[in-house]
């Protein structure tokens, strides 16, 4: 078995958009995607695109992605790389592709001199919790995580 890393092109914009339909599914949130492949050509692909895809094979099939962006951290001075999805089929779970995925990208926040990689987890999603701690990662319990989306941010956003 071959498990390979390559950057996603505008072509896996359709395989991107199954994949994140399958994560929304095992995260029970299925309904809460609204994205279309137009959407994300337009959003990894397009000309003001910063987030980026990276595509998992083993032996050349496609078995899962990440999107991560850089973010910025005014403490440290430094960029940060944000992994906003990781998703492994389950064909291809236990296989390494998910730990190859993360240590790619913890390989490329190293290159580009980043001071942190970080990333959420579902609070009930114990088998990702105990593959992310496996390898050194630490929760950041401290932390509430905020969110303004849909109506609640237009109103936000329109206020005077």
């Amino acid at each position: 078995m071959t498990l390979t890393i390559r950057p996603a092109t505008r072509a896996d914009a359709a395989l991107i958009l199954g994949f994140i339909r399958e994560l929304a599914i095992y995260e029970k949130a299925e309904h809460e995607v609204v994205a279309s492949v137009a959407d994300i050509e337009n959003s990894l692909f397009g000309p003001d695109a910063t987030a980026h895809g990276l595509i998992c094979l083993q032996d050349e099939q496609p078995v899962g992605y990440a999107v991560y962006f850089f973010n910025y951290s005014t403490w440290q001075g430094k960029y940060g790389l944000y992994l906003e999805d990781l998703y492994i089929t389950p064909a291809g779970r236990g296989s390494g592709a998910g730990k190859k995925l993360l240590r790619h990208l913890a390989q490329l926040a190293v290159a580009r001199g980043c001071g942190r990689f970080e990333w959420s987890v579902l609070d009930w999603n114990q088998p990702a919790i105990d593959f992310y701690e496996s390898f050194g990662a630490a929760a950041q319990s401290e932390w509430v995580k905020y969110r303004l989306a849909g109506d609640a941010l237009l109103q936000f956003a329109e206020q005077a």
